[in-house]
């Protein structure tokens, strides 16, 4: 379990899109791996974008973002 990351909060991840940048409106589970790295040495950003950044990168360091990718195709988008 990543913390700080409820069971329930992993559908509203996988829906999570990047806001600005060259990745804007690319899911965060679909970023490479780099960006995360990057943004783990500058520090992520201390507000809902960081903490879902920091959750995704817990995930692509483990080999996990694919569970990310099969919410998306097994859950309806949440309103």
């Amino acid at each position: 379990m990543i913390p700080g990351l409820e069971p329930k909060d992993l559908i509203k991840l996988a829906y999570a899109k990047m806001y600005f940048g060259k990745y804007k409106n690319w899911y965060l589970s679909d970023i490479p791996e780099p960006y995360y790295t990057w943004f783990s040495q500058k520090g992520f950003p201390e507000n809902s974008l960081g903490k879902q950044l920091k959750a995704v990168h817990e995930l692509k360091i483990n080999g996990l973002e694919v569970l990310l990718k099969d919410i998306r195709k097994k859950y309806p988008k949440p309103l």
